[in-house]
C-alpha cells in the first residue's frame, strides 16, 4: 500500500505535468501570430491573467508564506517564465491601443504582487496568516486565469466562430483543473481546491461552446479561403488583360 505522502507527491507531480501542458498549449497560437506578423483578433487577457496567477502562486509557495510547497513553486516558476515569453511576443506583434493595454496591465501586475509581498511579509507574522491572505488572493486570480478565455466569448457568440478561442488551451485547462483539484483534496487545501474546481467547470463550458460552433467555424474559414483565392485569381486576370492591352497598343504604334 502507498503511504499518504507518496500519493500526495504522485498527484502533485502529475499536476505539475498537466500544468506544464496548460502553459505550453498556446504555442500553436503564437506560431500563427509569428508567421502572420500580427496578433489579429487574439486577446492578451488569458496570458496576462495566467502570468498574474503564476506570480501569486509563487508567492504562496514560498517557505516564509506556506512551507513545504516546492511543487507549487517549481511549476509556477516555469509558468511565469513561459507566460512572460508569450506577453513579450504579444507586445512585439501588436500595436497602438492593444500594445499600450498590455504594457499597463503588466506594470500593474508587477506593482500589485510586489505590494502584496511587502505587506504580507511585514504585517502578517505567522505562516497561517500569510497563507490565508495570499491564499484568498490566489483563489481570486486562479479563478480569473481559468475564466480568462471567456474574454472573447462575446465575439464567439456574435460571429458564431471559435477561431480565436484556442481549443488546446481549453482542453489543457480541463485536465490541469482535475489534477490540481485532486491534489488539493488530498492535501485538504481549500485555497487550491476552489479555483481549480471552478476551472474544471469553466473548461467544460468552453468545450461546450467549441462543440456548438465548431462546424460553423470551419465553414467561415473555408468561405474566407475561397474568397481570398477568388481575389487572387481576379488580380491575375486583370494583370494579364492589362499586359495584353499594352502589347496591342505598342504594336499599333509601330504600324505604318
Amino acid at each position: 500500500m502507498f503511504s499518504p505522502d507518496t500519493i500526495r507527491t504522485a498527484i502533485g507531480v502529475i499536476g505539475n505535468g498537466t500544468a506544464l501542458v496548460l502553459f505550453l498549449s498556446p504555442v500553436p497560437t503564437f506560431i500563427r501570430i509569428w508567421k502572420k506578423g500580427s496578433v489579429e483578433q487574439y486577446s492578451p487577457i488569458p496570458y496576462v491573467a495566467t502570468l498574474l496567477n503564476c506570480m501569486m502562486w509563487m508567492l504562496y509557495g514560498l517557505p516564509v508564506v506556506h512551507p513545504h510547497s516546492m511543487l507549487v513553486i517549481t511549476i509556477n516558476g516555469a509558468g511565469m517564465a513561459i507566460q512572460l515569453t508569450y506577453v513579450t511576443l504579444f507586445l512585439l506583434y501588436s500595436a497602438g491601443a492593444v500594445r499600450r493595454k498590455v504594457v499597463l496591465l503588466l506594470a500593474a501586475e508587477v506593482a500589485f504582487v510586489g505590494a502584496v509581498a511587502a505587506l504580507v511579509l511585514t504585517q502578517a507574522h505567522t505562516h497561517e496568516r500569510r497563507s490565508m491572505v495570499v491564499g484568498i488572493l490566489c483563489v481570486l486570480f486562479g479563478t480569473g486565469m481559468y475564466a480568462a478565455p471567456f474574454s472573447v466569448i462575446k465575439m464567439v457568440i456574435q460571429t458564431k466562430s471559435v477561431e480565436y478561442m484556442p481549443l488546446f488551451l481549453s482542453l489543457a485547462s480541463l485536465v490541469n483543473g482535475i489534477c490540481w483539484t485532486a491534489y488539493a483534496l488530498v492535501h485538504s487545501d481549500l485555497y487550491i481546491t476552489i479555483p481549480n474546481g471552478l476551472g474544471v467547470l469553466f473548461a467544460v463550458a468552453q468545450l461546450v461552446l467549441y462543440a456548438i460552433y465548431y462546424k460553423n467555424t470551419q465553414k467561415i474559414i473555408e468561405a474566407r479561403k475561397r474568397k481570398t483565392d477568388q481575389v487572387a485569381m481576379t488580380e491575375v486576370v486583370v494583370d494579364g488583360s492589362g499586359s495584353g492591352r499594352a502589347s496591342n497598343n505598342n504594336n499599333a504604334n509601330t504600324t505604318y
